[in-house]
């Protein structure tokens, strides 16, 4: 079964380190992410850009209104994501574990991935 690992953190925090504090937290996270590249379960990996460029469709009236920024309350931020394979969701947990022994503060939310690919067979499959 396929996983989201969702990323959260204080983007205020993340965004306050320097370089140096910045390359040494995504070069332990490199050593996991290689150690669980060998096993061929992790998928695509993605960090993403701050908030500030974010762009958001609210659908609350119609027509929906495009606007800048996710305006979404809350203390920490979506900051990235990855998509792993596991034949359990303890499996996927060790892996959690070690990105945040390898990354300070925030959390990280793991959900399993449900397939929706229209027209095929696998839509809503998970």
């Amino acid at each position: 079964m396929q996983y989201a690992v969702l990323c959260y953190h204080s983007e205020d925090a993340v965004c306050a380190w320097t370089k140096e504090e910045d390359d040494a937290v995504m070069a332990r996270l490199m050593e996991v992410h290689g150690r669980f590249a060998k096993t061929g379960k992790l998928g695509p990996v993605a960090r993403l850009m701050p908030t500030t460029a974010a762009t958001t469709l609210r659908k609350t009236n119609e027509p929906a209104v495009i606007l800048d920024g996710p305006f979404a309350e809350t203390k920490e931020q979506l900051l990235g994501f990855y998509v792993v394979e596991g034949d359990t969701l303890e499996d996927v947990l060790a892996f959690v574990r070690e990105l945040g022994d390898a990354n300070p503060g925030g959390a990280y939310e793991v959900r399993p991935i449900g397939l929706y690919l229209p027209g095929t067979s696998n839509a809503g499959a998970a």
